[in-house]
């Protein structure tokens, strides 16, 4: 009923064609570029590599990164953009990460390459979910690990400092803007685990990095970055 209810006041159109009963229709799903390649995420995208590269791995944290498109497609900014800022449309979850099934099914990746990993969203400062309703990178975890059978621990990474946008500032300032605001909440439920961590878009990786470092420095053996896009 409550869902007859939410199509009633919030029917689905395609984001891009406007079709009515999709979010995204098959035609228009079949435009967006889905990468079948790894590259590492610092050198992107001059360097394909199966993780972070030798040279990048001295200066950083994240042991890797998947990524399922370019965030240069306006279908996927559109989606992301809503997604994050639209609560009516929670629902992008399944397809967001439909996405992220489609690249590791692209790399042949299977259920095995992640038996025993865990799952741990980017978090967002706790009043900004309060006002928004939600963190889009838990629920796009929250869909990734009922689909992968994996554990998810959704708030066992902190943010706690309400840092500004890291939209307009340099590559130095989003790495300066983002130091010390996460901590862990139990180190025990991490150490020695190799951790998925999710997230809706990776641009300059500072925020993904930042996170690594906290979750290594608590005991985690490997982090390897999800995000539906990679900007730029």
């Amino acid at each position: 009923m409550k869902d007859l209810i939410l199509d009633i006041l919030y029917p689905k159109f395609c984001i891009n064609c406007k079709k009515e009963g999709f979010y995204l229709c098959d035609d228009c799903l079949s435009l967006i570029e889905i990468l079948d390649r790894e590259y590492c995420p610092f050198c992107f995208p001059a360097k394909l590599s199966t993780g972070t590269c030798s040279k990048c791995k001295s200066t950083h944290y994240l042991d890797g990164l998947y990524f399922a498109c370019s965030y240069e497609n306006k279908t996927i900014k559109r989606l992301i953009h809503e997604f994050k800022y639209e609560p009516y449309v929670r629902d992008y979850s399944e397809l967001l990460t439909f996405l992220l099934i489609s690249h590791l099914a692209n790399l042949r990746k299977t259920f095995s390459d992640f038996n025993g990993f865990i799952v741990i969203p980017v978090p967002i400062f706790i009043k900004k979910k309060k006002v928004r309703g939600y963190n889009q990178a838990e629920e796009i975890a929250k869909q990734f690990a009922k689909y992968l059978k994996l554990q998810l621990l959704p708030d066992i990474l902190i943010k706690t400092k309400n840092t500004i946008s890291q939209t307009e500032l340099t590559k130095e300032e989003r790495k300066e803007n983002i130091k010390n605001a996460f901590l862990v909440k139990d180190r025990e439920l991490i150490e020695n685990k190799s951790i998925l961590l999710i997230d809706d878009v990776f641009t300059s990786g500072s925020t993904m990095d930042e996170c690594s470092r906290i979750l290594k420095e608590n005991g985690a053996k490997e982090v390897f970055g999800m995000a539906v896009a990679r900007g730029n």
